[in-house]
């Protein structure tokens, strides 16, 4: 049992470092005045609307799992749902060493409902595959807007990569988890809005800071920053994000403070979302079905 809390421990401790260093790496490269001065200046109007489309995104987000759950028999009503994805989406933030968000939520599962926990892995994994298969789809679109992508070769490469990806998740799907692949359709919808409900909220982040320039670049660097942030190497993303919004804006000839600071502000939005599934730390949801 020590053994197990040490590890736990460790990791946590390995993940602070890694964001701490990340984020030192970051504003190394940029003036934090200049980052701390455009924060300074966003639009609340923008930015509450920003968060109103940011919560949308995870209600959805929460019906996707639930279309899941209900293909296990787990028909739990919608309300107790979202109130145990809030609480993972607590324990992903802030609590990534401890009791990881997806762990939480499957050992309650397997408690409650009695399910394999190998099919408790796999609706957890396939919840993840499928909203990185949208970020990664919605990342192919836009990069083919970019002016770096302006040459046939590339955009033939980029729109096979987007189908072939598509492909292989519908195989795996059919071919692994034929016990939820009656709402593979529906997860994947499910997984476009929350992604595009998620490009909204940025936009208006954007829109909140008063940025002017060229909008799709943001956006693209966004959903590969989104992608890097679910590898488990920081805490909730803090670091990797922000590299990634750094080199991004390099790359694509953006301004380094306005990228760091949607990133930020992103970040910002989602803690304080993340924060409301504590609620449910002290007082544990109770679990009603339909």
């Amino acid at each position: 049992m020590a053994g197990k809390f040490n590890k736990k421990a460790l990791t946590t401790a390995v993940k602070l470092l890694a964001s701490a260093v990340l984020l030192y790496f970051v504003f190394n490269k940029i003036q934090l005045q200049d980052v701390l001065q455009t924060l300074g200046t966003t639009d609340p109007y923008y930015l509450f609307l920003a968060l109103l489309a940011f919560m949308a995104s995870k209600l959805l987000a929460a019906f996707r799992l639930n279309a899941y759950l209900h293909q296990l028999n787990v028909l739990l009503t919608h309300m107790s749902n979202l109130k145990l994805y809030l609480l993972g989406m607590f324990y992903n933030l802030f609590l990534p060493g401890g009791i990881g968000g997806d762990a939480y939520k499957g050992y309650v599962l397997k408690k409650e409902y009695g399910i394999k926990t190998k099919r408790v892995v796999a609706i957890m994994v396939l919840d993840r595959l499928s909203g990185l298969l949208l970020l990664f789809i919605y990342a192919c679109f836009l990069g083919i807007m970019l002016e770096t992508s302006s040459q046939t070769g590339i955009r033939i490469a980029i729109i096979s990569a987007l189908f072939l990806s598509l492909a292989v998740f519908w195989l795996l799907n059919k071919r692994f988890f034929d016990y939820v692949f009656p709402v593979f359709w529906k997860s994947v919808g499910y997984s476009a809005g929350v992604q595009l409900l998620q490009l909204v909220s940025v936009f208006l982040i954007w829109k909140s800071l008063g940025l002017h320039m060229a909008l799709v670049p943001y956006l693209f660097v966004f959903l590969v920053s989104s992608i890097v942030a679910v590898l488990p190497v920081t805490i909730g993303g803090i670091g990797s994000r922000e590299v990634v919004f750094l080199y991004g804006s390099l790359w694509l000839g953006l301004d380094e403070g306005s990228a760091i600071s949607i990133s930020v502000v992103f970040f910002l939005i989602t803690a304080l979302v993340s924060l409301f599934g504590m609620i449910y730390h002290f007082r544990k949801p109770v679990l009603e079905v339909y």
